[in-house]
């Protein structure tokens, strides 16, 4: 379990799994909506579907890429993804549940570039990391002035659209990077304090937000139960009908109109009440393999940029599955964040498949891996 090459094929092994069984249950938990929306039951699973092989054909261009190419076009990547999440900011921005975090490109196609933006974040961050500290030699703290600047802006565009949930899964990969990467800690405390007060603001001023926390972590009324707790009280109820082996694939009965957003944030809900606790224990086993893959990786390599990269995206994609269950079983307020590679969403797919290339070029660099990906090819 911590031999390089096993963890290479473990982590692909687990993405795939993780990515059809996904399409299957977008399938399941979309069908009936789309049915009651007046289009075919197929739709979402179809998009869904096409969303895949776009993620695929990606992931397998990112995973072709070497690791210098990462290192070269990281700067470049990320003023692109900033300048894509400002956009939201314009006439293209598109609203969604409250939060302005959407673009529609032509009138046919919505991303969301936050999605971009955690990707390029996770391949940026180290190597100015890796920079900063070189230069802290001779420049001292200061080095660490411009990666701060930048992920500031970063988070900045982000919280402009008021989508706390993925603020914080940047915050997540910022204080990854930030910590493994040497940052000074008296910074760190001070950035600590600041977003501490940052993200107290937003609470306090969102009534909305205030009332999901309350909802959280007190007590339902029954107006309640009908409002503000009616998302996640149905979450539960769908948990709780799973039992241990669930009611089976396509029986849902929260599926039918009673949990919103059962195809995206809430898929983990049918997954338990489809497929019981055995099921949700099985998805959550592929995100601990998908994690302890990666970690082993990054622990084993002699490449610190490579190092970082991995362990980044682990934090971005065992994180955000983390929050995602979190809030499905009602330990975190209800927040628009996806599983990843299960829930249904076109940007967060494919964005998490070509994170997967990304690891997965990151990984080949590793002598045991390179070793038997080229006695493979030849």
């Amino acid at each position: 379990m911590l031999n390089p090459l096993w963890c290479y094929h473990g982590f692909r092994i687990a993405v795939i799994i993780l990515t059809c069984f996904g399409v299957v249950m977008v399938f399941s938990s979309s069908a009936v909506t789309m049915i009651s929306a007046g289009v075919s039951p197929w739709k979402q699973a179809l998009s869904q579907g096409m969303y895949c092989v776009l993620g695929l054909v990606l992931g397998f261009v990112a995973m072709k890429l070497p690791v210098g190419f990462y290192q070269r076009f990281s700067g470049l990547f990320l003023i692109i993804a900033i300048i894509l999440q400002l956009l939201t900011l314009t006439p293209l921005g598109v609203e969604v549940n409250g939060n302005t975090g959407w673009i529609n490109i032509a009138g046919v196609f919505t991303m969301q570039p936050a999605e971009v933006m955690k990707l390029a974040l996770c391949v940026w961050l180290p190597q100015a990391m890796s920079i900063a500290q070189q230069r802290a030699a001779k420049q001292g703290d200061k080095a660490f002035l411009f990666p701060t600047l930048m992920f500031g802006a970063c988070l900045g565009a982000v919280l402009l659209g008021k989508d706390l949930g993925t603020a914080m899964i940047v915050v997540f990969i910022g204080a990854t990077a930030f910590i493994i990467g040497g940052f000074p800690w008296k910074w760190m405390l001070a950035i600590i304090g600041a977003l501490g007060a940052l993200i107290l603001a937003v609470v306090i001023t969102s009534p909305n937000r205030l009332n999901r926390i309350f909802a959280a972590y007190g007590d339902c009324s029954g107006d309640d139960a009908l409002s503000v707790c009616y998302q996640s009280v149905h979450a539960k109820y769908a948990m709780a009908s799973g039992g241990l082996w669930g009611v089976g694939i396509g029986n849902s009965r929260e599926k039918w109109n009673y949990l919103p957003e059962a195809h995206n944030d809430f898929i983990f809900a049918i997954i338990g009440e489809e497929m019981g606790f055995i099921g949700a224990a099985m998805v959550i086993l592929l995100f601990v393999v998908l994690g302890w893959c990666l970690l082993c990786v990054a622990v084993k390599t002699k490449d610190r940029y490579v190092s970082m990269v991995l362990v980044c995206v682990t934090v971005w994609l065992v994180g955000q599955g983390l929050v995602n269950i979190m809030v499905v079983v009602g330990l975190l307020p209800v927040m628009g964040v996806p599983m990843p590679f299960v829930s249904a969403g076109g940007s967060s797919l494919i964005m998490c498949l070509a994170a997967a290339g990304v690891a997965i070029s990151m990984m080949r660099s590793h002598p045991h891996v390179q070793a038997d990906v080229s006695a493979l090819r030849s």
